[in-house]
């Protein structure tokens, strides 16, 4: 008897663990492990009608993209400083499986159009559970009002290059100095001349000496099409500060931002902030006329990395006068 009961004992222990493992594959199979790294939740932002004064509607999408199915979903949206968006948060009901999207809409108060170009952009946070695990996915769409300069000679708004008998035009410094016409063409930079660097093909300005033949940066947003895996920027710095950030907008309203940077023309060392010498010349010139003879007056070219998948719109250089560009391309 106690053999037969000790028997059932057994038996009962072996049919629970059995039930167990059962019970943990079917929760296996319904919640698959989070093993897949390149499983990202997709959030993305709907065009926004900038056609102010007026109350648009925007609806922001979100795919899990996860092995998990997404519950306790959160969407918030906020657009520039200043506009009115209702709601801020909106929760949406019930939960979602992989591969699966769900929606949230918003209504914005967009302004009276200014005149000019502008930048508009949104933004939009999703946060959940499950999924992919990440708990929080953020998105960004950025729209533009009016038109960017259609290529950078339009944007051109310093006089950087003079003829050795005529260099009064000149401030490429801020001080009333130039580069010499005749140097640079003795260096192999003469107007409309081809200039490879960094593996992009670039034109040194096609203009007349002593006219405006760079862009001295204040954050002009430049037309630019193409793709590649960078951006080629070729010119030079006034002072030691010559950096910033180009930021590049893409066809699809998305963008990068890439920091980089220019030697002064003079002293700095020839790779500071990462720059490569494209040409060094010999002096410059000053109001007075030529000068400074011996001492190197240098072009650098930088880069900074493009999404070689996505088509680029324009560029924004930066906010800093110190920057000086005189033409920039697309390289693989």
């Amino acid at each position: 008897m106690r053999t037969v009961r000790k028997f059932r004992s057994i038996a009962a222990a072996a049919v629970a663990a059995l039930a167990v493992i059962v019970s943990a594959s079917a929760a296996t199979a319904a919640e698959p492990p989070l093993d897949s790294p390149a499983a990202r939740t997709e959030v993305a932002i709907s065009s926004v009608d900038l056609d102010g004064p007026a109350i648009s509607t925007v609806k922001v999408t979100v795919k899990n993209a996860g092995p998990q199915r997404m519950r306790s979903l959160k969407v918030s949206f906020a657009g520039p400083v200043g506009w009115a968006v209702q709601p801020a948060v909106t929760s949406v009901p019930g939960t979602f499986g992989a591969g699966a999207t769900a929606a949230a809409e918003f209504r914005i108060q967009v302004p009276e159009k200014r005149d000019g170009f502008t930048l508009r952009t949104f933004t939009a946070t999703a946060a959940y559970t499950g999924g992919d695990g990440a708990g929080t996915a953020t998105a960004t769409r950025t729209q533009t009002a009016g038109d960017p300069f259609p290529d950078l000679a339009a944007a051109y708004n310093n006089v950087g290059i003079t003829d050795e008998g005529d260099t009064e035009p000149g401030d490429y410094d801020g001080e009333g100095n130039s580069f010499s016409a005749q140097k640079l063409a003795a260096a192999g930079l003469e107007p409309g001349g081809r200039v490879e660097a960094l593996g992009a093909e670039l034109t040194w300005p096609d203009v007349a000496a002593g006219t405006k033949d760079n862009v001295s940066g204040a954050g002009q947003a430049i037309t630019l099409s193409g793709k590649g895996g960078k951006l080629v920027l070729l010119g030079t710095g006034v002072t030691s500060g010559a950096t910033g950030t180009a930021t590049v907008y893409y066809t699809d309203g998305t963008s990068t931002r890439g920091s980089f940077g220019f030697p002064n023309w003079s002293f700095d060392p020839a790779d500071a902030h990462g720059a490569t010498l494209v040409a060094s010349t010999d002096g410059r010139n000053r109001q007075s006329g030529y000068g400074n003879q011996g001492i190197a007056y240098r072009v650098f070219a930088h880069s900074v990395p493009l999404d070689a998948t996505k088509q680029v719109e324009f560029v924004v250089l930066p906010s800093n006068r110190n920057v000086h560009v005189f033409d920039m391309a697309i390289a693989p």
